[in-house]
């Protein structure tokens, strides 16, 4: 509804991240238990910082300027650039490889429990599909209000330093950017089980 009302806004206060082959759509299912709605080609990417996740929409403009006037009488969108910004705390057969660029963790021969993960001499394409799910939960409120936002093409384009140290966890930093996708589909969406969205 239009005006003020505090029961619209929004506090991310538990929140999951997911990632699944490219194209994969997030689901629109609201259960009474999320890692079912999901469980379909998703993995779960586990803990993540307290700084949760950083969303960021830039659009370029390019002004048209002309003799008559001082100011721009037009501007031409030349670029948009969407991305989720966060650190994975988990190390893992999933983490890992999402954040170094792609390829699998594999078992050592002869080797009980060992395994190794080879980064490549050069990047390659990694396009995969990425879900985030939080849920603004408050006392006294009847029923949760729950946000996802999906990208269905996109890929790891920078990865932060892992810093080894004996007084904190190892974070894996990433930043997710959303591909246009090949047949015009849109670039990421967002589904929300949210009665403040109800049409009057």
């Amino acid at each position: 509804m239009a005006g003020t009302n505090s029961s619209e806004i929004r506090i991310a206060g538990v929140g999951r991240l997911y990632v699944a082959t490219a194209d994969t759509k997030i689901p629109t299912t609201f259960s009474a238990d999320p890692a079912n709605d999901w469980a379909t080609g998703w993995k779960d990417l586990g803990f993540t910082s307290g700084e949760g996740v950083t969303f960021s929409k830039k659009d370029k403009l390019e002004p048209v300027d002309v003799w008559q006037a001082v100011s721009p009488v037009h501007f031409v969108y030349s670029d948009r650039d969407l991305t989720l910004k966060f650190s994975l705390l988990q190390f893992n057969e999933a983490t890992l490889p999402f954040f170094m660029g792609g390829g699998d963790v594999e078992a050592v021969t002869g080797a009980t429990g060992v395994y190794k993960y080879d980064i490549a001499d050069r990047p390659f394409a990694d396009v995969r599909a990425l879900g985030l799910e939080f849920t603004d939960v408050r006392s006294g409120d009847d029923a949760a209000v729950t946000y996802r936002f999906g990208i269905p093409r996109g890929q790891v384009t920078a990865a932060d330093d892992i810093k080894l140290a004996r007084k904190s966890a190892a974070q894996l930093g990433i930043t997710f950017t959303a591909m246009a996708s090949a047949d015009g589909s849109s670039l990421a969406s967002f589904v929300m089980k949210d009665a403040s969205y109800a049409t009057s």
